[in-house]
């Protein structure tokens, strides 16, 4: 059975499919950072600058794409400085040759830092406006963090790939199925929302005037609230005991944050590092991956992975974060 993905996607298929809608380049295409799907940035004959995605092929449905864009008009429209896609003849998901792309209108920013308490509570008024609009409705199409895809697929697709050096083998799916059976009984979430679902500073640019934007609801998928969180923490205990509370004080003014949830921040890390490793197994086969990730696939990054997984085992067995006292 044939396969379709990105080999077929030349520039000058990319050129010629934004012209079917409507736009004409008067730029080169240049590559952003993005490996999951293809992403350029370009600008017309007026000088205004646009970016355009062009999704993996079979990665999504249709209609997980369209809930993808109409989660985004939907924070728009109250006023969320998310970067929603362009509409050309009412449609914002465009076809050309068989692969699904939109575009853009670009925006700049720097990084976000994500040790600013400053910019972390401002972060938090802005997830918990999301929150607050996301837990209004469902998503019909796309699927909710789960331990399946995460944890158990993810652990079939590591297997399958044959990758890990076979002097490192025992050891490390000794304690991946243990990291895996701890964070399986202790992801057990009380309610599911929408989310962005994939809410890192990659995924955040910052504006002083206008604070938070961001630029992709790719990952966008229901879970629970901690989620759209917990990646923004960095440091040590106390260090992320402060984060937390400084994002919560902002959450909170929009919507009511279970501080239960917390519980679930290790075993969300385990389903990340552990779906990271399949991820990477499954998509070595593209070209852009081998360029991309070079130090993968040796028998010093299986290696790593053991010591990195012990070190999570430790922090599943540990308490969790709790709140500082008001």
């Amino acid at each position: 059975m044939a396969v379709f993905d990105f080999s077929t996607l030349s520039p000058d298929l990319i050129l010629d499919g934004l012209e079917s809608a409507g736009f004409n380049v008067d730029s080169g295409l240049l590559p952003l950072n993005s490996y999951e799907n293809r992403v350029y940035q370009f600008h017309n004959e007026q000088g205004t600058k646009y970016v355009t995605k062009f999704y993996r092929p079979e990665r999504w449905s249709k209609q997980a794409l369209l809930e993808e864009h109409d989660f985004a008009f939907e924070l728009v429209e109250q006023e969320l400085p998310i970067i929603a896609p362009l509409k050309v003849n009412n449609k914002s998901l465009l076809q050309y040759q068989g692969f699904n792309f939109a575009v853009y209108p670009c925006r700049g920013g720097r990084i976000f830092e994500v040790d600013n308490l400053e910019q972390l509570e401002w972060m938090g008024r802005f997830v918990g406006r999301i929150h607050a609009i996301g837990a209004k409705k469902v998503f019909e199409h796309r699927p909710t963090v789960n331990t399946e895809e995460f944890l158990i697929q993810a652990r079939q697709t590591i297997v399958d790939s044959g990758f890990v050096s076979a002097g490192v083998q025992v050891a490390f799916f000794t304690i991946l199925d243990q990291v895996i059976d701890l964070a399986c009984q202790q992801y057990q979430p009380n309610q599911t929302i929408r989310l962005h679902g994939d809410c890192h500073a990659g995924n955040i640019l910052w504006r002083e005037e206008h604070g938070p934007h961001f630029v992709d609801l790719d990952d966008c998928r229901q879970g629970p609230a901690i989620q759209d969180l917990w990646m923004m923490l960095s440091g040590d205990r106390q260090q992320q005991l402060l984060q937390m509370d400084t994002m919560l004080s902002g959450y909170e003014e929009f919507f009511s944050f279970d501080s239960s949830e917390l519980a679930l921040i290790e075993s969300l890390r385990t389903m990340r590092v552990v779906n990271y490793m399949a991820w990477l197994c499954k998509r070595w086969s593209d070209p852009a991956f081998p360029h991309n990730f070079p130090w993968f696939n040796s028998e010093k990054y299986w290696e790593q992975q053991v010591l990195m997984l012990k070190e999570q085992h430790a922090a599943l067995t540990q308490d969790p974060l709790s709140l500082l006292p008001a």
